[in-house]
């Protein structure tokens, strides 16, 4: 009941600060490009898309949330309250997914992705990891500056591999790396139970880190140590 509560907070904090109006215009302006670019472009053009925008839309926008949230004082309820750092940020998760996934079904569709499930399965991959991210360094920052300072080598080593593996030229060891493995399943490519153990390894780590700093953020809210 409590992560329903917080899901349903989430949206309603997201639709008051403009995100779904946001990535309704987004949608738009990527459906045009789509439908100016050749259609044997169209898969990989899209994959790129929901890659690096809905999918990642934690790692670029978690630390306008937590500072929001800090400013509100928000922290400072949460620390006292039932809520525990593992239902905080499962809310943000599956309520920032949500956006995500509606925004990669319209553009995989509209691309004529072969494999749709496989599409909206690497995109709340991606999604969440890309969250976790954001939302580690989101607990360590004072202002949107720095987040986004921090923020820049993990756009590199994020986005660059994968887009680069995409058309593979990266070495074939690299499928492995568990970003791209979730750039081959926003593309639709079948992965191995290897790749998706190593990218759960990868998940399980963020998470247990991601607690940690929630933890330690509530711990000091108001500025002091509780």
């Amino acid at each position: 009941m409590r992560l329903k509560s917080l899901i349903l907070w989430d949206m309603k904090f997201q639709v008051k600060y403009g995100f779904y109006l946001l990535y309704g215009i987004l949608t738009l302006l990527y459906l045009l490009v789509l439908s100016a670019i050749p259609e044997t472009w169209r898969e990989n053009i899209a994959a790129i898309l929901i890659f690096s925008d809905p999918a990642a839309m934690g790692l670029f926008f978690m630390g306008a949330i937590v500072l929001l949230e800090k400013s509100q004082k928000i922290p400072c309820a949460f620390a006292v309250s039932p809520v525990n750092a593992g239902e905080y940020i499962a809310g943000k998760v599956i309520s920032l997914c949500v956006i995500a996934l509606v925004v990669a079904a319209v553009l995989a569709l509209a691309a004529g992705a072969g494999c749709l499930p496989y599409t909206l399965f690497g995109t709340a991959v991606s999604g969440v990891i890309f969250t976790l991210l954001g939302m580690i360094i989101a607990t360590k920052i004072t202002s949107l500056n720095q987040f986004i300072l921090w923020t820049v080598p993990i756009e590199i080593v994020g986005f660059v591999p994968a887009i680069l593996h995409l058309f593979n030229i990266t070495p074939a060891v690299l499928r492995y790396y568990p970003i791209n493995t979730c750039m081959d399943m926003v593309a639709g490519r079948k992965v191995t139970a290897l790749q998706l153990f190593l990218t759960a390894l990868l998940l399980a780590g963020l998470l247990i880190h991601a607690r940690k700093c929630v933890l330690k953020m509530w711990q000091s809210a108001g500025g002091i140590k509780l």
